[in-house]
């Protein structure tokens, strides 16, 4: 289960902030190995003190190992032929790394595994950073010899679809009847810098995918909108800023507001501080009513989807029916210059073999 990840208590935020600066298909940045930890160490303190405000850090690894574990449950049952089976997790940039996972994996003695990435729809930046950072494990021989097929994308699965669309009727729910129907939908997700997005990057198409996916399954009840957050340094990034959405919507008049956060399965930072804590109390500052949908964690309904997905995936990959990676996987972005990105894609169409 491949993820970004977060601090799990608030002294490992500086190794995840270096980590994350680290990464060159994430932040782009120049002098990268003399910068990284220059810019974490300026950063960590206001980012210890969100973690400090959220709790002590981040829940993404217990919200994930529970999905993991309980997804395996159904696993079983869905798909005997393969059972029993055991998930992982393999953060980017917090403990569990990727490299302590491929340990594990290979003292375990794992000889088939599913790369399922948690980020619903694909970026480069996201789950096509943790995959090149599997594939580099996989050939250095820390992983053993293991068949891999990949799980990339699935954004607009009816299971996922359906789970956001419950808790976004749930925060609804909490608005008066006679004005419920003209509460905007805020869709908030990730922001990626422009750079990647010039250069062919499927994310905001996959987003906006998963956002009209829910909607139709609404019934395109309310007015809404995709936005963007947690942008990072000067560079441009893609916007609107969910921050700057909200004082907007203030200013026109619109008075009721719902922020759903729409690549993010599980709560983090930038469900529980930014969007809770800043966001909610700016627009309760500015006069508006504010309600934000849950995120997905523990919904049954999401777990499912999960089982779902890795099932078919088991289906279809053991009948011949698919190869070890889908077809729009192993197409490079078009202005692509990472040689890791083509040489990690022909890795796993290769099942990851050398």
């Amino acid at each position: 289960m491949l993820n970004m990840g977060g601090p799990s208590t608030v002294p490992e935020t500086y190794d995840f902030l270096r980590n994350l600066f680290m990464d060159g298909d994430l932040i782009p940045l120049p002098f990268r190995r003399i910068a990284a930890p220059l810019i974490a160490k300026r950063r960590t303190p206001k980012i210890e003190k969100q973690y400090s405000a959220i709790g002590g850090g981040s829940p993404i690894l217990k919200h994930t190992e529970l999905q993991g574990a309980r997804m395996c449950e159904l696993l079983d049952e869905l798909h005997p032929e393969t059972a029993p089976h055991k998930s992982y997790v393999a953060f980017r940039y917090a403990n569990p790394l990727t490299r302590e996972t491929a340990r594990r994996m290979k003292e375990d003695g794992v000889k088939r595994a599913v790369a399922f990435t948690q980020y619903p729809q694909y970026s480069c930046t996201t789950t096509g950073s943790s995959l090149n950072e599997l594939f580099r494990r996989g050939r250095a021989g820390e992983m053993g010899d293991i068949e891999w097929s990949v799980i990339d994308r699935w954004g607009t699965h009816s299971g996922f679809i359906e789970a956001v669309a419950q808790n976004i009727e749930a925060a609804l729910a909490k608005f008066h009847p006679s004005t419920r129907s003209d509460v905007v939908l805020l869709f908030s997700a990730h922001s990626i810098p422009m750079s990647v997005v010039k250069r062919g990057d499927p994310y905001i198409v996959e987003v906006s995918a998963s956002v009209n996916a829910v909607m139709d399954r609404l019934g395109y009840s309310n007015p809404f909108r995709l936005v963007w957050q947690s942008q990072v340094g000067p560079a441009a990034w893609m916007g609107m800023h969910t921050g700057e959405a909200v004082k907007g919507l203030a200013r026109l008049g619109r008075k009721q507001a719902v922020l759903i956060p729409i690549a993010f399965t599980s709560d983090h930072i930038e469900t529980l501080y930014e969007m809770d804590l800043e966001y909610m109390q700016e627009g309760k500052e500015l006069g508006m009513e504010m309600q934000r949908a849950d995120s997905l964690n523990e919904s049954p309904v999401f777990i499912r989807a999960l089982a779902d997905i890795t099932t078919q995936h088991l289906r279809d990959y053991s009948a011949g029916a698919i190869g070890p990676t889908s077809v729009q996987m192993g197409l490079r972005c078009p202005g692509c210059e990472n040689m890791t990105c083509d040489q990690q894609k022909h890795w796993f169409a290769r099942a990851g073999r050398s």
